[in-house]
Protein backbone atom coordinates (compact mmCIF):
# COMPACT_ATOMS: atom_id res chain seq x y z
CA UNK A 1 0.00 0.00 0.00
CA UNK A 2 2.72 2.14 0.49
CA UNK A 3 2.43 5.57 1.09
CA UNK A 4 -0.74 5.59 -0.82
CA UNK A 5 -3.14 4.23 1.94
CA UNK A 6 -2.35 7.67 3.75
CA UNK A 7 -2.89 10.18 0.67
CA UNK A 8 -6.92 10.25 0.66
CA UNK A 9 -6.59 11.13 4.41
CA UNK A 10 -5.43 14.52 3.11
CA UNK A 11 -6.49 14.84 -0.25
CA UNK A 12 -9.70 16.85 1.37
CA UNK A 13 -7.35 19.55 1.49
CA UNK A 14 -7.55 19.92 -2.50
CA UNK A 15 -11.01 20.71 -2.61
CA UNK A 16 -10.69 24.28 -0.21
CA UNK A 17 -10.22 26.39 -2.78
CA UNK A 18 -13.76 25.09 -4.96
CA UNK A 19 -15.55 25.70 -1.63
CA UNK A 20 -15.69 29.52 -1.95
CA UNK A 21 -15.10 29.95 -5.03
CA UNK A 22 -17.96 27.81 -5.68
CA UNK A 23 -20.09 29.93 -3.74
CA UNK A 24 -19.43 33.09 -5.65
CA UNK A 25 -19.30 32.14 -8.95
CA UNK A 26 -21.26 28.96 -9.87
CA UNK A 27 -24.95 28.81 -10.16
CA UNK A 28 -26.36 27.38 -6.48
CA UNK A 29 -27.53 24.27 -7.97
CA UNK A 30 -24.71 23.24 -9.53
CA UNK A 31 -22.47 24.06 -6.72
CA UNK A 32 -24.74 22.29 -3.93
CA UNK A 33 -24.34 18.97 -5.90
CA UNK A 34 -20.60 19.21 -6.84
CA UNK A 35 -19.81 20.12 -3.54
CA UNK A 36 -21.93 17.06 -1.87
CA UNK A 37 -20.39 14.52 -4.01
CA UNK A 38 -17.23 15.58 -4.12
CA UNK A 39 -17.27 15.31 -0.03
CA UNK A 40 -19.02 12.28 -0.58
CA UNK A 41 -16.52 10.92 -2.08
CA UNK A 42 -13.93 12.12 -0.06
CA UNK A 43 -14.90 11.47 3.15
CA UNK A 44 -15.73 7.41 1.98
CA UNK A 45 -12.50 7.48 0.55
CA UNK A 46 -10.45 8.54 3.97
CA UNK A 47 -12.96 6.08 5.94
CA UNK A 48 -12.02 3.30 4.02
CA UNK A 49 -7.94 4.19 4.50
CA UNK A 50 -8.51 4.05 7.91
CA UNK A 51 -10.25 1.00 8.33
CA UNK A 52 -7.52 -0.48 5.90
CA UNK A 53 -4.66 1.05 8.70
CA UNK A 54 -7.35 0.04 11.61
CA UNK A 55 -6.51 -3.51 10.44
CA UNK A 56 -2.99 -3.74 10.60
CA UNK A 57 -2.60 -1.88 13.88
CA UNK A 58 -5.12 -4.35 15.08
CA UNK A 59 -2.86 -7.51 13.88
CA UNK A 60 -0.25 -5.83 15.89
CA UNK A 61 -1.66 -6.02 19.28
CA UNK A 62 -1.30 -8.87 21.60
CA UNK A 63 -3.95 -11.04 22.24
CA UNK A 64 -5.76 -9.67 18.94
CA UNK A 65 -8.59 -12.46 17.51
CA UNK A 66 -6.95 -11.87 13.93
CA UNK A 67 -4.86 -14.89 11.83
CA UNK A 68 -1.70 -14.76 13.23
CA UNK A 69 0.18 -14.23 9.58
CA UNK A 70 -2.12 -10.86 9.40
CA UNK A 71 0.86 -9.58 11.75
CA UNK A 72 3.77 -10.77 9.26
CA UNK A 73 6.25 -8.49 9.03
CA UNK A 74 5.36 -8.47 5.29
CA UNK A 75 1.94 -7.10 5.93
CA UNK A 76 3.01 -4.10 8.30
CA UNK A 77 5.52 -3.21 6.64
CA UNK A 78 2.78 -2.68 3.60
CA UNK A 79 2.06 0.81 5.46
CA UNK A 80 4.99 3.18 6.71
CA UNK A 81 5.82 3.82 9.85
CA UNK A 82 3.29 1.19 10.55
CA UNK A 83 3.97 1.22 14.38
CA UNK A 84 2.07 4.83 14.78
CA UNK A 85 -0.46 4.78 11.89
CA UNK A 86 -1.86 1.45 12.09
CA UNK A 87 -2.82 2.01 16.19
CA UNK A 88 -3.26 5.50 15.61
CA UNK A 89 -5.95 4.92 13.25
CA UNK A 90 -7.70 2.57 15.93
CA UNK A 91 -8.90 5.56 17.75
CA UNK A 92 -9.41 7.71 14.56
CA UNK A 93 -11.98 5.02 13.32
CA UNK A 94 -14.26 4.94 16.11
CA UNK A 95 -14.44 8.76 16.55
CA UNK A 96 -15.56 8.57 13.30
CA UNK A 97 -18.21 6.23 13.68
CA UNK A 98 -18.70 7.65 16.83
CA UNK A 99 -19.43 11.19 15.27
CA UNK A 100 -21.46 10.05 12.41
CA UNK A 101 -23.44 7.54 14.59
CA UNK A 102 -24.70 10.86 16.32
CA UNK A 103 -25.25 12.96 13.71
CA UNK A 104 -27.43 10.20 12.27
CA UNK A 105 -29.30 9.33 15.76
CA UNK A 106 -29.75 13.08 16.49
CA UNK A 107 -31.01 14.00 12.71
CA UNK A 108 -33.41 10.82 12.79
CA UNK A 109 -34.80 11.92 16.83
CA UNK A 110 -35.24 15.35 15.90
CA UNK A 111 -37.18 14.40 12.47
CA UNK A 112 -39.64 12.21 14.49
CA UNK A 113 -40.32 14.79 17.17
CA UNK A 114 -41.15 17.31 14.43
CA UNK A 115 -43.19 15.12 12.84
CA UNK A 116 -45.11 13.73 16.58
CA UNK A 117 -45.68 17.90 16.99
CA UNK A 118 -47.85 17.29 14.15
CA UNK A 119 -50.45 14.86 14.52
CA UNK A 120 -53.94 16.22 14.89
CA UNK A 121 -53.01 18.72 12.54
CA UNK A 122 -55.08 18.50 8.97
CA UNK A 123 -52.99 16.76 6.21
CA UNK A 124 -51.94 19.23 4.37
CA UNK A 125 -48.89 20.35 2.61
CA UNK A 126 -47.91 23.45 4.96
CA UNK A 127 -48.44 22.79 8.81
CA UNK A 128 -49.24 26.24 11.00
CA UNK A 129 -48.32 25.65 14.41
CA UNK A 130 -49.99 27.91 17.14
CA UNK A 131 -46.68 29.40 18.91
CA UNK A 132 -45.30 32.76 20.08
CA UNK A 133 -41.79 31.79 18.93
CA UNK A 134 -41.21 32.84 15.31
CA UNK A 135 -40.19 29.92 13.28
CA UNK A 136 -40.13 28.19 9.91
CA UNK A 137 -38.86 24.88 8.20
CA UNK A 138 -39.14 21.70 5.78
CA UNK A 139 -40.11 19.00 7.12
CA UNK A 140 -39.59 16.00 4.26
CA UNK A 141 -40.97 12.38 5.36
CA UNK A 142 -43.60 11.39 6.96
CA UNK A 143 -46.86 10.46 5.26
CA UNK A 144 -45.53 13.31 3.31
CA UNK A 145 -43.23 16.68 3.22
CA UNK A 146 -44.83 19.20 4.80
CA UNK A 147 -43.91 23.34 5.71
CA UNK A 148 -44.36 23.82 9.07
CA UNK A 149 -44.39 27.20 10.26
CA UNK A 150 -45.40 29.17 13.37
CA UNK A 151 -48.25 31.57 13.54
CA UNK A 152 -45.88 34.01 14.87
CA UNK A 153 -43.41 33.94 11.81
CA UNK A 154 -46.42 33.97 9.56
CA UNK A 155 -47.68 37.33 11.43
CA UNK A 156 -44.29 38.98 11.03
CA UNK A 157 -44.31 38.79 7.37
CA UNK A 158 -46.69 40.64 4.69
CA UNK A 159 -48.54 38.37 2.29
CA UNK A 160 -46.01 38.56 -0.52
CA UNK A 161 -43.17 37.46 1.92
CA UNK A 162 -45.78 34.72 2.92
CA UNK A 163 -45.75 33.59 -1.08
CA UNK A 164 -42.21 33.98 -0.99
CA UNK A 165 -41.41 31.85 2.65
CA UNK A 166 -43.74 28.93 1.25
CA UNK A 167 -41.59 29.35 -2.30
CA UNK A 168 -38.46 28.51 -0.49
CA UNK A 169 -39.66 25.69 1.76
CA UNK A 170 -41.02 23.89 -1.19
CA UNK A 171 -37.75 24.33 -3.05
CA UNK A 172 -36.28 22.31 -0.29
CA UNK A 173 -38.46 19.88 -0.45
CA UNK A 174 -38.75 19.36 -4.13
CA UNK A 175 -34.49 19.45 -4.22
CA UNK A 176 -34.18 16.99 -1.32
CA UNK A 177 -31.79 19.24 0.55
CA UNK A 178 -32.40 17.67 3.62
CA UNK A 179 -29.91 14.95 1.61
CA UNK A 180 -27.20 16.94 0.48
CA UNK A 181 -27.07 18.71 4.03
CA UNK A 182 -27.06 15.15 6.05
CA UNK A 183 -24.61 13.83 3.48
CA UNK A 184 -22.28 16.96 4.10
CA UNK A 185 -22.61 16.52 7.56
CA UNK A 186 -21.51 13.15 7.70
CA UNK A 187 -18.80 13.50 5.33
CA UNK A 188 -17.55 16.69 7.63
CA UNK A 189 -17.53 14.43 10.16
CA UNK A 190 -15.98 11.34 8.64
CA UNK A 191 -13.00 13.85 7.64
CA UNK A 192 -12.76 17.46 9.39
CA UNK A 193 -10.55 18.66 6.51
CA UNK A 194 -13.83 18.49 4.79
CA UNK A 195 -15.32 21.41 7.26
CA UNK A 196 -15.24 24.16 4.61
CA UNK A 197 -17.35 22.31 2.21
CA UNK A 198 -19.80 21.59 4.74
CA UNK A 199 -19.94 25.63 5.37
CA UNK A 200 -20.46 26.12 1.37
CA UNK A 201 -22.74 23.56 1.18
CA UNK A 202 -25.43 24.72 3.61
CA UNK A 203 -25.11 28.47 2.07
CA UNK A 204 -25.51 27.23 -1.10
CA UNK A 205 -28.40 25.25 -0.28
CA UNK A 206 -30.12 28.30 0.86
CA UNK A 207 -29.21 30.12 -2.37
CA UNK A 208 -30.49 27.66 -4.45
CA UNK A 209 -33.82 27.64 -2.95
CA UNK A 210 -33.79 31.79 -2.95
CA UNK A 211 -33.28 31.48 -6.56
CA UNK A 212 -36.21 29.17 -6.89
CA UNK A 213 -38.64 31.16 -4.22
CA UNK A 214 -37.85 34.40 -6.70
CA UNK A 215 -38.54 32.44 -10.10
CA UNK A 216 -41.63 31.40 -7.91
CA UNK A 217 -43.34 34.80 -6.80
CA UNK A 218 -41.50 36.83 -9.65
CA UNK A 219 -39.55 39.33 -7.56
CA UNK A 220 -36.21 38.91 -6.05
CA UNK A 221 -36.95 42.01 -3.78
CA UNK A 222 -39.41 40.39 -2.18
CA UNK A 223 -37.98 36.96 -1.70
CA UNK A 224 -34.98 39.12 -0.21
CA UNK A 225 -37.27 41.16 1.88
CA UNK A 226 -38.47 37.86 3.44
CA UNK A 227 -34.69 36.66 4.82
CA UNK A 228 -34.54 39.73 6.25
CA UNK A 229 -37.37 39.83 8.13
CA UNK A 230 -37.26 36.25 9.04
CA UNK A 231 -33.69 36.35 10.13
CA UNK A 232 -34.69 39.30 12.61
CA UNK A 233 -36.79 37.33 14.28
CA UNK A 234 -36.61 33.41 13.53
CA UNK A 235 -35.10 30.84 16.10
CA UNK A 236 -32.99 28.55 14.27
CA UNK A 237 -34.42 25.10 13.00
CA UNK A 238 -34.24 22.70 15.46
CA UNK A 239 -31.17 20.44 13.12
CA UNK A 240 -28.79 21.41 10.60
CA UNK A 241 -30.25 18.96 8.05
CA UNK A 242 -33.81 20.58 8.24
CA UNK A 243 -33.49 23.70 5.54
CA UNK A 244 -35.02 26.86 6.71
CA UNK A 245 -35.98 30.34 5.17
CA UNK A 246 -33.47 32.36 7.72
CA UNK A 247 -30.76 29.55 7.93
CA UNK A 248 -27.95 30.80 10.09
CA UNK A 249 -24.70 32.18 7.88
CA UNK A 250 -23.99 34.80 5.59
CA UNK A 251 -27.64 36.08 5.52
CA UNK A 252 -26.23 39.19 4.17
CA UNK A 253 -24.33 37.82 0.85
CA UNK A 254 -28.21 36.18 0.36
CA UNK A 255 -29.44 38.89 0.54
CA UNK A 256 -27.00 41.07 -1.92
CA UNK A 257 -27.44 38.03 -4.40
CA UNK A 258 -30.83 38.36 -4.38
CA UNK A 259 -30.52 42.02 -5.42
CA UNK A 260 -27.99 41.41 -7.95
CA UNK A 261 -29.17 39.61 -11.62
CA UNK A 262 -29.82 36.03 -11.39
CA UNK A 263 -26.46 33.80 -11.79
CA UNK A 264 -26.27 31.69 -14.92
CA UNK A 265 -27.16 28.33 -14.80
CA UNK A 266 -24.22 26.99 -16.74
CA UNK A 267 -22.95 23.96 -15.08
CA UNK A 268 -19.09 23.47 -16.05
CA UNK A 269 -16.99 26.42 -16.13
CA UNK A 270 -13.96 26.93 -18.20
CA UNK A 271 -10.56 25.35 -17.16
CA UNK A 272 -8.93 29.08 -17.20
CA UNK A 273 -11.16 29.93 -14.58
CA UNK A 274 -10.48 30.22 -11.08
CA UNK A 275 -12.98 28.43 -10.35
CA UNK A 276 -12.81 25.98 -13.02
CA UNK A 277 -9.71 25.56 -12.00
CA UNK A 278 -10.40 24.83 -8.72
CA UNK A 279 -13.58 22.49 -9.86
CA UNK A 280 -10.59 20.41 -11.83
CA UNK A 281 -8.54 20.18 -8.69
CA UNK A 282 -11.35 18.83 -6.65
CA UNK A 283 -12.47 16.72 -8.77
CA UNK A 284 -9.15 15.30 -9.30
CA UNK A 285 -8.91 14.98 -5.70
CA UNK A 286 -11.83 13.15 -5.52
CA UNK A 287 -10.70 10.90 -8.45
CA UNK A 288 -7.15 10.03 -6.72
CA UNK A 289 -8.70 9.59 -3.51
CA UNK A 290 -11.51 6.62 -5.39
CA UNK A 291 -8.28 5.27 -6.70
CA UNK A 292 -5.60 5.14 -3.76
CA UNK A 293 -8.50 3.60 -1.44
CA UNK A 294 -9.28 1.01 -4.08
CA UNK A 295 -5.72 0.05 -4.59
CA UNK A 296 -4.79 0.09 -1.33
CA UNK A 297 -7.81 -2.21 -0.55
CA UNK A 298 -6.74 -4.60 -2.86
CA UNK A 299 -2.85 -4.49 -2.14
CA UNK A 300 -3.98 -5.46 1.51
CA UNK A 301 -6.42 -8.36 0.54
CA UNK A 302 -3.83 -9.78 -1.59
CA UNK A 303 -0.91 -9.62 0.95
CA UNK A 304 -3.37 -11.24 3.74
CA UNK A 305 -4.31 -13.62 1.57
CA UNK A 306 -0.93 -14.37 1.28
CA UNK A 307 0.26 -14.70 4.60
CA UNK A 308 -3.51 -16.64 5.87
CA UNK A 309 -2.00 -20.47 5.92
CA UNK A 310 -5.17 -22.25 4.43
Amino acid sequence: MGIFVLLPLVLPLTAWPVARLAEQRLHPRTATVLLTWVATVMALCSTVCLGLLVVVGTAQLPGNPLPDGWSDPEVRESVPRHEVAGKAAIPALLAVVAACGRALLRHRRVRRRAHAALRGLPSTQVAVLPDDRPYAYALPGGPRDRIVASTAMLGCLASRERRALFAHERAHLAARHHRHLLLIQLAARANPFLWPLRTAVAYTAERWADEEAARAVGSRKAVARAIGTAALVSRATPAPTLAALAAPGPLPRRVAALLAPAPSARTWPSVFTAVGLALWTAATGAALSAMFSATSALTLLLLLRAATPL
